[in-house]
């Protein structure tokens, strides 16, 4: 984005005067932004009307009093082009170009799309084919329709990809407020990255949610994210189009296990972007952050006034990872004394009905609670119907006391009802006392182990001065052909990259046997062609050879059956290494290049069961130890690393550095490096072995 279109989108975020461009659409979004109190002036453009929604009516953009900071253009397309270039000219700000048929409509609306693109030049212009921009901080709503917000110094800014979802989320029910609701369309001139980039320094957004389809500038969005990462703006995103379209490389296995929905996982949990699966989680989790704050870890202490409660609050929390520490001796003694006998000291703590609604016990029993270590506090009420008033004051001073001994101990709190609807619908005090009003028990516990994500990653990129390392490296175009290297090449390069490979000899088939004695047996025999990238589908490997008379034998068999199966294929060398016995478990270590998110490295369970298990963890290039060391505890094999059922535990060291001198690799040779596969690592108690592996690199000339 340049200097001038970013001053131009701030403009347009905080204008001075808007116009309104059109008929009967244009007269509305007058009506709407009249009725939210904008100050500013506001005027008509069409042809033949003397006023647009009550408002004084120009035959043209060059009649206007002056260049506005903000327009709002609902007209035909290919006039919709021609008024955004005189727009330009007369120096505005920035376009909502309401207008739809563009890029959406294929190839004769791609081209006009082009033309408008042109059109707006340094203009800001969103859209098109968007429902609008609305402004709650000054009342600027650019939008035809009505929506469900209301005026507010500060609130979240939602920039999303869907009109019709950003209008739905204004209605919440859920006491989520909007500073910005922005639709972004077609995103033809401005994209998500660009929104976030002049967001994140607003001091009137505390925290920034997203609905996204796709990103169109990964780095420029992780640029943006990282900036909201340094200042403490949480960012939430809702991104949808998880489902596997397809493999990205028929050669690979990593092409196969990490698709584009892995690259955006690994894109989030880098930068610290909280991901959710609906839009009531976008909102309660964006409610946790920006009201109580992000929790520093998964420690929860749970109270309730039924034993009910308790029940679902520990079965909700463990798929999540939130934690429920029991109290310590001396906590528990304290609150032996100060609960009813009827009550058992635990956590979650259901504080009985003989306390409900005593303000004055229930913050001392509250603080007593607290007094052990905790991240975050968790207070579960269902607040009564309207109709039934008598009890609501009970409700609230059990709320008062939860403030007051969470402020007291010094950590985020939430009040969340088991049932979404039943929640306190006047939550001003809540939210005045820095405590979360959440709404459903599940919904609260994915909220607040979302949020304690969040934290953590925040903390380790801050306290480590860590947030310049998250950018992306710049990958070069692959500059000519790919070629698959056989598995010597591939190994060979590897070695001189510091990954350990067994012991092996490349021969002929006649001194295969002699090749055998000389490493010792057992070993393994594979028949080395680049045409082969799934030997034993092709039959080109032999494994377990105790003698040279077998590994003879083994040569025969694997000439016979590659001739059956990949006629052509056959070559007269063949890789002899010494056998990895007993190896402890099997992992995949994969590199992929795409083209958005530049290098990708994928672990996954190895071996025979990598297309069974499938668990990959995709880290985005370049990497450090600890996102190594968490992605592999991720994974189902890592009970295997750990010592199962009393079996020896794995080199966990030594697999680290093995992925580590991976990534290193493939950093170096970014320039050449299409895709990598290392399958399987053989992980053994001491030390590791990467015992096959497939290289597609740059083809060399001559």
């Amino acid at each position: 984005m340049s200097i001038r279109r970013r001053d131009n989108l701030k403009r347009l975020l905080a204008p001075r005067h808007v116009a309104f461009i059109g008929g009967d659409e244009a007269a509305r979004a007058v009506q709407q932004c009249a009725a939210a109190g904008f100050q500013g002036a506001m005027w008509g453009v069409h042809p033949l009307r003397k006023e647009l929604g009550g408002q004084p009516c120009f035959r043209g953009v060059a009649d206007l009093p002056e260049a506005p900071d903000a327009a709002f253009l609902a007209i035909p397309p290919p006039t919709a082009v021609e008024t955004v270039h005189a727009l330009r000219e007369v120096g505005a700000g920035g376009v909502v170009c309401y207008t739809a048929g563009f890029g959406e409509l294929g190839a004769e609306g791609i081209n006009l799309e082009r033309a408008l693109i042109a059109a707006a030049g340094d203009l800001a212009l969103v859209g098109p084919n968007c429902f609008g921009l609305l402004n709650y901080v000054r009342g600027a709503t650019l939008w035809p329709y009505g929506h469900g917000g209301k005026r507010v110094d500060r609130g979240i800014a939602l920039v999303s990809q869907s009109g019709m979802l950003a209008g739905n989320l204004t209605m919440n029910q859920r006491s989520v407020s909007f500073a910005y609701v922005i639709s972004a369309g077609n995103q033809a001139v401005l994209g998500v990255e660009d929104y976030m980039d002049v967001l994140v320094e607003d001091p009137c957004v505390i925290g920034i949610g997203l609905y996204l389809e796709t990103l169109r500038d990964v780095p420029r969005f992780a640029e943006a994210a990282i900036r909201a990462l340094e200042m403490d703006v949480p960012v939430v995103a809702l991104k949808v189009g998880s489902s596997e379209i397809g493999a990205r490389s028929t050669i690979t296995h990593t092409g196969s296990l990490a698709g584009v929905d892995q690259l955006y996982r690994a894109l989030f949990d880098r930068l610290g972007v909280v991901r959710v699966e609906s839009p009531a989680m976008l909102l309660e989790t964006l409610k946790m952050l920006t009201i109580a704050g992000a929790p520093q870890g998964h420690r929860l202490a749970a109270l309730t006034c039924s034993g009910g409660d308790c029940v679902m609050l520990a079965d909700c929390a463990e798929p999540v990872g939130v934690e429920f520490p029991q109290p310590s001796s001396r906590v528990a003694k304290q609150l032996a004394r100060e609960l009813p006998t009827i009550a058992t000291v635990s956590n979650p703590l259901d504080y009985t009905t003989p306390l409900w609604g005593d303000e004055t016990k229930l913050e001392t029993v509250f603080q007593t609670f607290f007094n052990d270590a905790y991240d975050a506090a968790l207070l579960v009420q269902d607040y009564p119907i309207p109709e039934l008033t008598e009890d609501t004051q009970l409700y609230r001073a059990d709320a008062r006391a939860f403030i007051a001994a969470t402020r007291a101990a010094g950590i985020p709190g939430a009040i969340c009802s088991s049932l979404p609807e039943n929640a306190e619908r006047d939550t001003r005090a809540l939210i005045s006392g820095g405590v979360a009003p959440l709404q459903g028990i599940n919904e609260a516990l994915i909220a607040i182990a979302s949020a304690a994500a969040y934290g953590e990653r925040r903390a380790q990129a801050m306290s480590a001065d860590d947030a310049a390392k998250l950018r992306l490296a710049p990958v070069p175009d692959v500059a000519g052909e790919l070629e698959l290297l056989d598995e010597w090449q591939s190994k060979r390069r590897l070695v001189l990259a510091g990954v350990p490979v067994p012991d092996g000899r490349l021969v002929d088939a006649n001194a295969a046997p002699g090749a055998a004695e000389e490493l010792g047996f057992p070993v393994v025999v594979k028949m080395v062609s680049a045409r082969l990238p799934h030997k034993t589908d092709a039959g080109a490997v032999r494994v377990g050879l105790s003698s040279a008379q077998a590994v003879a034998a083994a040569v025969t068999d694997i000439n016979r059956a590659v001739d059956e199966r990949v006629p052509g294929a056959a070559r007269d060398d063949f890789l002899v290494e010494r056998m990895v016995l007993e190896p402890v478990a099997e992992l995949l270590i994969g590199v992929q290049r795409d083209v958005q998110f530049g290098l990708a490295m994928t672990l996954a369970s190895g071996g025979v069961l990598v297309d069974v298990i499938r668990d990959p963890q995709t880290l985005l290039l370049p990497t450090d130890r600890e996102s190594v060391s968490r992605a592999l505890a991720a994974l189902k094999v890592s009970i295997l690393l750990d010592g199962y059922r009393g079996r020896p535990p794995a080199d966990k060291e030594a697999t680290i550095d093995a992925v580590l001198d991976v990534a290193r690799f493939a950093e170096i040779n970014r320039s050449e490096i299409g895709e990598l596969d290392i399958n399987p690592l053989m992980v053994l108690r001491d030390g590791v072995f990467a015992v096959d592996v497939l290289l597609r690199v740059v083809r060399r000339e001559g």
